[in-house]
């Protein structure tokens, strides 16, 4: 009886803002929306046992109650505020229905939906704090779920890491239904926080403080808004009450919607944003001002291989010793090389981020790696940098939606003090799909045009796509119609480059030229020239072989004039399994002489890449010598005619034409005179 009395009472008072309370602090407001009252309490936030940013583990207090509604923001709910929505329902296939979690809100709108019915009910909504989230969500536990140690079959949805909307990779149930309130409230009535949907939460995304927090919120500033709980079509451990991701805050997602609380802000003054890493302290800003007296050109230089991949052995967050791949490389205007690649534990993971390493001008060893940029639980798929010459640095990365590179976004920094600070990332390309992934050989055209090419598709093969820009990266057009996946046979025309990772750059007369990995033509790497500025592509073969699997080759345009391509003698991958079906490759010594070579090689071209008559392979040369490589290159014997068999390639050409090559690990430095330099000539055999 006191129940609905109290009930009746409330109704009279304030009919705008609740239509129904329990007696346990229980109410429903206006929308229909169902809010738990969170008693005031103390819980211990983080994991020991969980990822590195999860930790410290630390006391966290609540001196007042609030409330937070018992599901996600429904369809039918966000709907009363944002009636365009209803457009995106269904979109990929997800959250169709009114009693569906809603999807593809970015952080800006779940806060504008708070702000609306704040005003509409009289009453202080928001999106919830990361600890109040936590500690909502564990309800008095310590255990990995609300549930134990175990998440009950019931609760998962899509278990996997997913490759969705991918269309090689993904299944017939990649597309689950987000319905909420399907399965058990956790002890504080609180319906999926494991796994339905993630949750966007008010915070900046920053390190956590080791001392006790009264109300913590978070950091004071950064790229990426916190999101929890995780979300259908996700492995199990990204679901855990202690979890941390984060997303910046203009991206939508099928992945990522949010629930409220009604309470007023905490008053806590944010933490400090994280201190800044290595490769962004104490970088000059002064220009050099001895290019000029360098190194003589006519003179031959070469040197290396010089590591720059130096992280520590067992390093398990930010950095991983484990998997260091997929580099870009960029001369600063101080002077300094800046090599940025992803670091994780495996390559379709979401512990992928950015690390980075710098050479400073002058120095002899690069600097110890060092974080660059992350998204929390997001795999950064694929850096790529430019330098304008103007004094600006673009950095250019894949974002996905989750975990693996087969739903990637693409974002761009900037820096104009040579890599001190950095632009808030911006998406440039938006929808997570396919022909986003960034490749490194980013260029501008004699038109001062940007020209960014991206993977086509995720895999082996499927071409590479550009993107162009014509007001210095403000907007970015892919200019090809034909994104299908074209046959790339000699003679043919497609929309895309032939073969991933693809090498670009501009001809004297305007067209573009291009090189890839797979789709080869005729048993060679295939060459794709586009006449139109990238609306199509005619295909044919190279006289150079093809390469595979942790291999990538680069094309651009030296500063005297001839066009450089490195790459690799054969496919590492196929030759290690039959090295007997894999044709020699050869080079011109100094006596005149076939040489074969193996490993990485360059060669001019001094005709537009009509012919390239001078290769070499990049050694030093010298008697034969075994050397352990960096990350993924593995041991492998250097002389004059080996050299490393694998690696992904990035290169750029310093103001005193010095041209620098690194792979997934190692850094090379050499010149045209060295390369113009043929080969010693083979030593007589004794007798």
């Amino acid at each position: 009886m006191v129940r609905y009395v109290l009930t009746a009472l409330i109704v009279l008072t304030a009919p705008s803002l609740l239509i129904a309370a329990e007696n346990d602090g229980t109410i429903v407001n206006s929308l229909g929306m169902k809010l738990v009252r969170i008693q005031a309490g103390d819980f211990q936030m983080g994991s020991e046992q969980g990822d590195w940013d999860e930790r410290p583990v630390h006391r966290v207090i609540f001196s007042q109650p609030f409330h937070m509604s018992a599901t996600e923001v429904t369809n039918a709910q966000y709907e009363q505020f944002d009636a365009d929505h209803r457009k995106l329902r269904g979109k990929l296939g997800f959250s169709k229905e009114d009693d569906e979690a809603v999807v593809f809100v970015d952080w800006h709108e779940a806060v504008a939906f708070c702000q609306w019915l704040s005003k509409k009910e009289g009453k202080p909504y928001r999106l919830p704090t990361e600890a109040e989230w936590e500690y909502a969500c564990r309800a008095g536990t310590t255990t990995a779920y609300h549930t134990g140690d175990e998440l009950p079959a019931a609760f998962q949805k899509n278990v996997r890491n997913s490759w969705f909307p991918a269309p090689d990779r993904s299944k017939p149930d990649e597309v689950v239904p987000v319905a909420v309130a399907k399965t058990p409230p956790n002890a504080w009535g609180l319906y999926d926080m494991h796994g339905n949907v993630e949750e966007w939460c008010a915070d900046w995304y920053g390190p956590y403080v080791g001392s006790d927090q009264a109300g913590p919120v978070g950091s004071e500033g950064g790229d990426f808004r916190v999101t929890r709980g995780g979300s259908h079509s996700t492995l199990l451990p990204y679901l855990r009450s202690a979890n941390r991701s984060g997303m910046l805050p203009d991206d939508q997602t099928w992945l990522v919607g949010f629930r409220v609380v009604m309470a007023e802000a905490p008053a806590t003054k944010p933490s400090p944003q994280q201190p800044k890493p290595l490769n962004q302290l104490h970088v000059s800003q002064k220009t050099p001002t001895d290019v000029a007296n360098g190194r003589d050109p006519s003179k031959p230089y070469f040197r290396g291989p010089l590591p720059y991949v130096k992280i520590p052995p067992d390093s398990n967050g930010p950095l991983f010793s484990k998997h260091n791949h997929d580099p870009a490389l960029v001369e600063c205007p101080n002077g300094d090389l800046l090599a940025i690649w992803y670091t994780c534990l495996t390559e379709p993971g979401r512990e992928l981020g950015i690390a980075a390493a710098r050479l400073r001008y002058g120095a002899d060893q690069w600097d110890s790696a060092s974080p660059f940029w992350d998204a929390p639980d997001r795999n950064d798929h694929a850096p790529a940098m430019w330098a304008d010459g103007k004094g600006t640095i673009f950095h250019f990365n894949g974002l996905s939606a989750a975990g693996t590179w087969g739903s990637l976004a693409t974002i761009l920094r900037t820096s104009k003090d040579s890599g001190a600070t950095w632009s808030t990332a911006r998406l440039i390309n938006p929808e997570h799909g396919l022909r986003r992934m960034p490749v490194e050989s980013v260029f501008q055209t004699r038109e001062g045009w940007m020209v960014l090419p991206c993977d086509a598709v995720p895999g082996g093969g499927g071409g590479t796509a550009i993107h162009i820009s014509k007001d210095g990266g403000e907007t970015w057009n892919d200019p090809s119609s034909d994104t299908s996946r074209p046959t790339f046979v000699a003679g043919g025309k497609g929309g895309s480059i032939a073969g991933i990772h693809g090498g670009v750059t501009q001809l004297k007369d305007g067209r573009l030229l291009a090189h890839g990995r797979g789709d080869n033509i005729d048993g060679h790497m295939p060459k794709s020239i586009s006449a139109d500025m990238g609306r199509t592509w005619t295909y044919s073969a190279t006289e150079f072989p093809p390469i595979g699997g942790n291999q990538r080759l680069v094309l651009m345009r030296l500063h005297e004039g001839p066009l450089l391509f490195v790459s690799f003698s054969h496919d590492f991958f196929r030759y290690r399994r039959e090295p007997e079906k894999t044709p020699p490759y050869f080079v011109t010594d100094a006596a005149g002489e076939k040489r074969r070579i193996n490993g990485m090689f360059a060669a001019l071209s001094f005709d537009e890449g009509e012919t390239w008559p001078v290769k070499k392979p990049v050694t030093a040369g010298g008697p034969p010598r075994q050397l352990t490589g960096v990350t993924l290159t593995g041991s492998f014997l250097l002389d004059d005619t080996h050299a490393e068999p694998r690696g992904y390639l990035s290169g750029c050409q310093t103001p005193d034409n010095v041209i620098h090559v690194i792979s997934s690990g190692l850094h090379y430095s050499f010149n045209l005179a060295w390369l113009k330099t043929p080969i010693p000539a083979a030593q007589p055999k004794e007798d």
